[in-house]
């Protein structure tokens, strides 16, 4: 064999190890997160910062990599078959290419990305200081600003201007597998799920409704209003003139302290309103809070499409929809959900579907109402008695407790499927 034969195989295994490193590139930061390599960055690994950028920026250099593996996978395998045809003639060029493939698949293909799946981290940080000095020179720039102006030119819709794209089913699922590999702890868990639920939540699904409301005349009494503050516990009070649907201001306990300290308990509460904060039910959740925050109010008035009053939400209610119930020492409450021995689940009529889903691994439909006591109304059709009950897949749900036309507490039984003669 030739000294010039030998370099050029030489040249081939040169070739081919560069295509496996590119393979080993192209698996490891395709695979990297975004909001991992800034984790990344932040704990100062080297190469960190040119994984941010080119995970910022996949577009730069994805389509110049997998050109550049194409072009040398098929310069190696012309140099090897151009070799070899010299010794061995075009059928044994032929049956040594056809080795060379599975060779070279196995070692600069399936072995590389292999690697760089099992050793992502490792991997994307070997790789991006080197694939980002591929990509800087001019060359490199202009062959990706004509490739992706090729593929914009064929896809519909001009390609994606932005990317990658994860959705919110995606990061709730990262969540869960997170915990399942006890990455993070279940709390967690749940905090990144009431953060991303948090932002499709309205403010009709977190409000105290209209029933519930602990309102007072505008023409009471301070010395009365304090009172019922005090039997309530609450520290702002909606006063209405004409009825709950004329709500014209929050009166708050500690003007009505201060007026009773300087003897005027017998004056009207409507002396002390401060101005009511309206919100209408299908704002969100998120907006509103930022709204509290920036305008400085804690309590604001739910009203319904036709003016009415719907109910009211406070910076606690929101709260309570990122971290959980809020209790302190003096609350007395039912918990919403109280699990049984027998393996039953009893709940407030006011729970809502989806939580009572979660809980029961169920899929109870969601509709015009918000509860588990609108959904056995929607079910039933009309206002159940005590201890009147309904099925829906697979599960009973039985009213415990109704007070007039409400329903209170709900118990739900799972049912066995019993198949009919028909099945």
């Amino acid at each position: 064999m030739s000294t010039t034969d030998i370099v050029l195989l030489i040249v081939a295994a040169v070739v081919f190890v560069a295509v496996g490193f590119l393979a080993l590139a192209e698996t490891a930061l395709t695979q990297m997160g975004l909001v991992k390599a800034y984790a990344l960055r932040e704990e100062r690994h080297r190469g960190a910062a040119a994984l941010v950028r080119l995970v910022e920026h996949r577009e730069r250099w994805l389509n110049p990599l997998l050109f550049v593996m194409l072009l040398l996978n098929f310069a190696g395998a012309t140099i090897v078959a151009n070799v070899v045809r010299h010794y061995f003639g075009a059928l044994g060029a032929g049956l040594v290419v056809l080795g060379e493939v599975m060779v070279v698949f196995v070692l600069a293909e399936a072995m590389p990305k292999t690697w760089a799946i099992q050793h992502g981290e490792r991997a994307a940080l070997l790789a991006a200081p080197l694939v980002a000095a591929f990509i800087a020179p001019a060359p490199m720039q202009w062959l990706a600003s004509a490739l992706i102006t090729v593929s914009n030119w064929i896809l519909p819709g001009k390609g994606l201007k932005k990317g990658p794209f994860v959705t919110e089913e995606e990061l709730l699922a990262m969540a869960d597998v997170a915990e399942a590999a006890e990455v993070i702890e279940d709390e967690e868990r749940e905090l990144i799920h009431s953060i991303i639920e948090f932002g499709d939540t309205v403010a009709r699904e977190v409000r105290v409704p209209r029933p519930d409301m602990v309102a007072v005349e505008g023409r009471d009494k301070v010395s009365d209003v304090l009172e019922v503050a005090i039997a309530a516990g609450y520290s702002r009070i909606p006063v209405y003139e004409q009825g709950i649907d004329d709500i014209v201001g929050i009166v708050y306990v500690k003007d009505l302290v201060r007026a009773t300290r300087e003897g005027r308990a017998d004056v009207p509460v409507r002396e002390f309103l401060r101005p009511p904060h309206f919100v209408p039910e299908t704002k969100r959740v998120a907006e509103l809070m930022r709204e509290m925050q920036r305008e400085k109010f804690h309590m604001a008035i739910v009203v319904d499409e036709y003016g009415g009053t719907s109910g009211l939400v406070t910076l606690e209610d929101l709260i309570e929809e990122l971290i959980g119930e809020i209790v302190d020492e003096f609350d007395v409450e039912e918990p919403q959900i109280e699990k049984l021995p027998n393996g039953d689940a009893r709940v407030s009529a006011r729970l809502p579907v989806d939580e009572l889903n979660e809980l029961l691994h169920a899929e109870l439909p969601e509709g015009d109402w918000d509860s588990v006591g609108g959904l056995m109304l929607d079910l039933l059709g009309h206002v159940p008695s005590e201890g009147e009950s309904v099925d829906f897949d697979g599960h009973r749900l039985i009213a415990e407790r109704v007070q007039g036309r409400r329903i209170g507490r709900v118990r739900i039984t799972a049912i066995e499927h019993v198949p009919t003669a028909e099945q």
